[in-house]
């Protein structure tokens, strides 16, 4: 199959009359400066895919459910409560057409890869099924209903706080011992081992569900490959890790885990500015969730510092509560804005920032998901075309500050592992994915409510 591109970014550099031979796949061969061929799916703009390196599917099926102010000042605490109340109610039926349309929505995006950091691991009374992978596999088959690359995270969920407390009832589908845990790995290996372009790795809840000895023994065993944590990402979080270690999370983890490159820190919102240049130094990705960090409370990411120090960065839709790669880069630099009084504080001089931010994500995000992004021969075949019709730029980089400033670009067609997924802004089978979908919902908020 061959695309042809009146204009490609290629890896570092934009490209005019591109003809891109795809395999297996994989991207064979480009052509820069020739002329389309016959039968050519002939495009104006053509980017790679972008990885979503966080997404938690589930919690899609509470999208626009848990905005309704209680009696108190809300918090990332009390939606913590109505998450339990959707996790404790799904079925394994209905986590699969759940994330079946929650991908269809990435590709839709332009999102070609998904990090699933997946912690719904059980039953809806806590036990584990007869096959403890049960949930993964779900997952992986949504991933291949959708068309969707995967890199399965396994969360490893032990407690409820610090020091190892003990769980409560709404994390009850989430637990495991190391023993179970191990016997999931196993599971989810050989799952992902049948996907094409499946990746496997290993993902620590956060330091408060996972005690050290446990971070220790999980990294000697699975931490060959991508590893992942939540940190640092409320405020009552770095508190309550003072408390139990005299110590900051970011600065526990550096100090106790051998962060690398192989490591990617979901969220690290809260960092001082030496943590904030150790982390970027180690080499280690800020996986970042713009869009459900502002809609959590959260607090902004020090971005301008991180990559400043030199620091990696990828994005991901986490919650799930809107699916845009143009939106989620926009808002992280409209953070930056607001907190620096200042505007395109992320491009270096003279840069586009649109740019700025797709190169970075596209690089970080690949990384973060032991995946080799870009479009260059013998990466995936994970391609993405713009439509440009109502954009006036006056150079090739303008057309990306179109798309995530400027609502001008549209995603038009979307190819995952060499297969045309998107065509027209839509997924091909999002008849039959969104008719399941909604079948679905209307029996989980019956059950739920």
């Amino acid at each position: 199959m061959h695309l042809f591109a009146q204009r490609a970014l290629l890896e570092g550099q934009w490209a005019r009359n591109v003809r891109i031979e795809i395999s297996n796949g994989k991207i064979a061969a480009i052509a820069p400066g020739v002329r389309a061929l016959p039968g050519d799916d002939t495009h104006a703009v053509l980017i790679a895919g972008m990885p979503n390196l966080h997404s938690h599917a589930f919690q899609r099926a509470m999208a626009g459910l848990a905005e309704v102010r209680g009696p108190s000042a809300d918090s990332f605490w009390i939606w913590r409560k109505v998450m339990y109340q959707v996790a404790l109610a799904m079925t394994a039926d209905q986590m699969e057409a759940v994330a079946a349309q929650l991908y269809m929505e990435m590709l839709e995006a332009g999102f070609t890869r998904v990090g699933e950091f997946h912690y719904l691991h059980h039953d809806r009374d806590g036990a584990p099924y007869g096959d403890i992978g049960e949930h993964a596999a779900r997952i992986a088959a949504a991933s291949v209903s959708a068309g969707i690359n995967l890199t399965l995270l396994p969360v490893f969920y032990a407690h409820s706080g610090f020091g190892g407390a003990a769980p409560i009832e709404g994390q009850r589908r989430f637990i495991n011992s190391l023993d179970g845990f191990a016997a999931l790995m196993d599971s989810s290996s050989r799952i992902v081992d049948q996907l094409q372009g499946g990746r496997l790795g290993l993902a620590l809840h956060s330091l408060r569900a996972v005690a050290p000895d446990e971070v220790q023994a999980l990294l000697a065993t699975f931490g060959q490959g991508p590893v992942h944590i939540h940190v640092a990402e409320q405020l009552k979080e770095v508190d309550d890790c003072i408390a139990w270690s005299g110590v900051r999370p970011v600065e526990w983890l550096l100090a106790n885990s051998p962060v690398d490159d192989r490591w990617c820190l979901i969220h690290a919102t809260h960092m001082t500015d030496d943590e904030t240049a150790c982390l970027a130094a180690r080499g280690a990705i800020a996986g970042l969730c713009p869009i459900t960090e502002a809609n959590l409370g959260d607090g902004v990411f020090p971005a301008s510092s991180f990559l400043e120090a030199g620091g990696r960065f990828g994005i991901g839709s986490d919650s799930n509560i809107s699916i845009s790669v143009a939106h989620e880069l926009r808002q992280l630099e409209y953070s930056q804005r607001l907190v620096r009084r200042a505007r395109n504080v992320i491009a270096d001089a003279g840069q586009s920032t649109g740019r700025k931010l797709f190169d970075r994500a596209l690089s970080g995000g690949a990384a973060a998901l032991g995946a080799k992004g870009g479009l260059n021969v013998g990466a995936d075949a994970d391609l993405v075309s713009l439509n440009v019709d109502a954009v006036f730029a006056k150079n090739d980089d303008q057309v990306l500050d179109h798309w995530i400033f400027a609502d001008g670009v549209t995603v038009d067609c979307v190819w995952a592992g060499g297969a045309k997924r998107v065509a027209g802004g839509r997924h091909v089978e999002r008849a039959h994915i969104q008719a399941r979908f909604r079948a679905t919902m209307r029996d989980l908020i019956d059950s739920w409510i």
